[in-house]
């Protein structure tokens, strides 16, 4: 080539051609076509040193052929870029290996950089050998210059990288260079096969699939997982269109979607415990709505209610006789809260008490801010380990103070709004089930003392007999039932025992007891037939239109003979044993009297042999939902014929033993013939 474009006396490093050399070999047309091409471009040895360099190149670069001749080619380019640079240079001198235009920065010798495109490919020799590399530089295009810098904007600060798949030779790359998470996830990887190494072993299957169908033209979708380079496992989503052409390739984006995923786990996480916890609420606030006594409501504020809200201690104050009282008794041992107690609810000079005045709620998040507002509690903060509390009023009917429940943490602790209504909702079911329990224990105690005016506290005396009686109230909360026994003089030396059982609960149900054991009395007088007095007591409750019924037992026992007679609605049956064991009698039964106004109810007979106990007693001595009856009149037999001889032994002893427990009131009536 002539002087504007410099001589060398061969490539460096290849002992290779001239410039009048190179000249001949391409012929004097390509020499002038290189020399004179409108694109930059030069011609570097395998060691990447620049041997030929056009006119365009010194146009584009301001350096003279002079100036870089001998130079790497990769080092035009700024720091940054020369690494890159120099991967283009070895992948141009092996034909295997063929890489997509790039862009690098080029340093001129004006000063300002410059974004070039770079397209290296090798010089072939005479023989398959690669005598170099040819590398032309272009200006990227300022559409494409905007497109590079919007992308590279965008990509910045995003868990974002642009890629391209060749499907012909399955070479990766990024476009527009690599970005942060492409670095994160591949590093110095460049083909698919490396890439799927590192693919979550259950997701491989898929990924492989879906690129199968790639191969067929058609564009990529997939959500898979993947190992980094320190070996996290990253959620990714990766979109690729379908370009063909001579080198069919992928060209798509890839987003980290680790952190969305992961935030999705912790809202899933959190719904759930947020769902636990409304059912844990729901089934507190169940047992709060079925209380049945002041401990009871008060040991659930106290005790089940604070892990909701993640305390460490709380206490319930209710007014008593005009003082502050702790309720449960247990609740807290510390002396802070002794203080308190027995404290004038008027005193605003304490939480609790300027809680009860004006029936709002207190809030404290530190000791300071409790100090600030009530400086008489000093003292008492010296006897806690608390930090933070809440003090809610427990309201009755018309907002009627009831008193107060304190949840404390040993951490200074931010009440949320959401905690805070559930408190005062908590505390507000609360008041309800205390004023219905002090309602029901008023019942209660109404009951149990007509029910008890209503039986006889002791049987009369009869010859050749001997009566214990025994009644057992319910300890099932303010349950009192129907329970009832009697024992009737009858002409002719004859006695009638009677037990039974009316349905309900409460005042009704000892009313009607009473009712029905007078009907009894009466009919049994003027009938010898038990069966008739059965009927006859049917009848009547029938006919008085009230929804009562009850189950009960009638016996009559002739003392002369010893014979038994039984008409039976619904009790459980008879136990009859002596000192060598026990017997089960069961009358045929009718049913409960007051449901069939035509029922009739057969009479049943058996010999009551001297020496011998019989035992009736209601259902609740021998069934529970957690005793079977065959179970309980078991147990109840081999005790009674263990005190047969003594009646009122014997029934004490069944007081005691209860083997179907307490959930229910319990009559009891034990007989021998002496």
């Amino acid at each position: 080539m002539n002087g504007s474009t410099g001589t060398t006396d061969g490539f460096a490093g290849s002992g290779g051609l001239t410039d009048a050399a190179f000249t001949a070999e391409m012929g004097d047309p390509a020499g002038a076509a290189f020399l004179h091409a409108p694109a930059a471009m030069l011609v570097a040895d395998n060691a990447g040193a620049i041997v030929l360099v056009n006119k365009a190149f010194t146009r584009f670069t301001g350096l003279t052929s002079a100036a870089a001749t001998g130079r790497a080619w990769p080092e035009l380019f700024t720091e940054t870029d020369q690494g890159r640079g120099w991967e283009l240079h070895r992948a141009a001198i092996d034909p295997a290996d063929v890489r997509p235009a790039t862009d690098l920065t080029l340093q001129t010798t004006q000063g300002a950089p410059r974004r070039t495109t770079v397209t290296p490919r090798p010089l072939p020799a005479h023989s398959d050998s690669v005598n170099g590399a040819i590398v032309s530089l272009s200006e990227v295009g300022r559409d494409e210059e905007t497109l590079r810098v919007v992308t590279e904007l965008r990509l910045r600060d995003a868990d974002t990288a642009l890629w391209s798949l060749d499907l012909t030779n399955g070479e990766l790359g990024e476009l527009f260079g690599p970005s942060p998470l492409g670095r994160m996830l591949a590093g110095d990887i460049r083909t698919l096969e490396e890439c799927l190494a590192r693919v979550h072993r259950d997701d491989i299957a898929r990924l492989r699939d879906a690129l199968e169908a790639s191969y067929q033209g058609r564009d990529y979708e997939q959500r898979f997982r993947m190992f980094d380079q320190v070996g996290d496992e990253r959620w990714l989503y990766a979109r690729g269109c379908y370009v063909g052409g001579e080198s069919p390739r992928l060209v798509g984006i890839i987003d980290d979607m680790t952190e969305h995923v992961q935030l999705v786990r912790r809202l899933a996480d959190r719904r759930r415990i947020e769902a636990a916890q409304g059912r844990q609420v729901n089934e507190l606030a169940a047992k709060l709505v079925s209380a049945t006594t002041v401990e009871e409501v008060t040991g659930l504020l106290s005790e089940e209610f604070v892990p909701i809200f993640g305390g460490d201690d709380a206490s319930v104050m209710l007014l008593d006789d005009g003082r502050l009282k702790l309720y449960p008794a247990s609740a807290a041992d510390g002396d802070s809260v002794r203080m308190i107690d027995g404290r004038d609810p008027h005193d605003a000079s304490y939480p609790m008490g300027a809680v009860i005045q004006d029936r709002q709620p207190r809030f404290f998040e530190s000791r300071a801010e409790v100090l600030e507002r009530f400086p008489a509690v000093e003292e008492s903060l010296h006897r806690t380990s608390a930090q933070s509390w809440a003090i809610v009023p427990i309201f009755g009917d018309r907002r009627v103070a009831l008193g107060v429940w304190s949840v404390s943490w040993t951490q200074p602790h931010h009440a949320t709004p959401d905690e805070r209504a559930l408190m005062l909702t908590l505390a507000g079911l609360a008041g309800q089930a205390l004023q219905r329990v002090n309602r029901q224990q008023a019942e209660l105690e109404l009951a149990d003392a007509v029910q008890r005016r209503m039986l006889p506290t002791q049987p009369p005396d009869f010859p050749d007999l001997d009566v214990a009686v025994r009644y057992l109230p319910s300890r099932a909360g303010w349950r009192v039932c129907g329970d009832f026994y009697d024992a009737i003089p009858l002409p002719g030396r004859r006695v009638g025992l009677l037990v039974g059982d009316v349905q309900g609960h409460g005042v009704e149900a000892a009313a009607a007891m009473g009712q029905i054991r007078m009907a009894f009395r009466a009919y049994a007088t003027n009938q010898s037939d038990p069966g008739v007095v059965l009927t006859e007591t049917n009848r009547l409750l029938s006919e008085t239109g009230e929804i009562v019924f009850a189950t009960c037992g009638y016996l009559v026992l002739d003392l002369d003979s010893g014979k038994l007679q039984a008409a039976w609605a619904g009790q459980p049956p008879v136990v009859l044993a002596t000192e060598s064991g026990f017997d089960i009698w069961e009358p045929e039964t009718g049913p409960p009297v007051g449901v069939d106004i035509d029922a009739s109810y057969p009479v049943s007979s058996r010999e009551l042999a001297v020496g011998a106990t019989l035992l009736m007693c209601s259902d609740g001595l021998v069934e529970s939902s957690k005793v079977h009856m065959e179970d309980g009149l078991a147990e109840v037999g081999n005790a009674l014929s263990a005190m047969a001889a003594d009646v009122h032994q014997a029934a004490t002893s069944l007081a005691d033993l209860v083997p179907a427990g307490r959930g229910d009131d319990i009559a009891i009536l034990i007989a021998r013939m002496r």
